[in-house]
């Protein structure tokens, strides 16, 4: 991670497939954010039978990821991440310990950009009769209240089919 890379996919996809497993889950539901990234990982999960019943993409350009990583900032006080730009710190002195994650770096998040790119496409192939995607660029509310819409068709879908 520090390098760049991602987490080895044997790691990654036994952890999700733990929790995937624990009663709260199937009780509930999940989500998941950023996994799976490869088509190792989504061929482990279909392996597994696990398969969401949604995949949602958001589409965002290069330019944007970039500087949306690079101006992430960790408070390691208190754990928090701001972004100089769109989130700042509330005071000077949180500003003054803030400090850039390894991975946060320019050279770092191209790399992670590149690996992503070259592994996207497999994924969404796996999941293609569920993807859907949503403009990334958009503020955080336009990108939830669209997301919240789609939950809420697929829940209503599922009350159809048990009725």
């Amino acid at each position: 991670m520090n390098a760049g890379g991602l987490v080895p996919d044997e790691i990654v996809t036994d952890m999700v497939a733990a929790r995937l497993d624990r009663e709260d889950v199937k009780q509930m539901g999940w989500l998941l954010d950023g996994y799976p990234r490869s088509s190792s990982q989504a061929g482990s999960l279909e392996k597994l039978q696990i398969r969401p019943d949604l995949y949602i993409v958001l589409d965002v350009p290069d330019e944007v990821l970039i500087e949306r990583c690079i101006g992430r900032r960790l408070d390691p006080v208190t754990g928090k991440i701001y972004h100089l730009k769109f989130f700042p710190p509330e005071t000077e002195e949180i500003k003054a310990r803030l400090i850039t994650r390894p991975d946060d770096t320019e050279e770092k998040v191209k790399s992670r950009l590149q690996i992503y790119k070259q592994n996207a496409e497999a994924v969404s192939s796996t999941y293609s009769n569920i993807t859907n995607k949503i403009d990334g660029s958009s503020s955080k509310e336009v990108i939830f209240k669209e997301i919240e819409s789609l939950l809420s068709q697929l829940q209503q879908e599922k009350v159809k089919l048990h009725t």
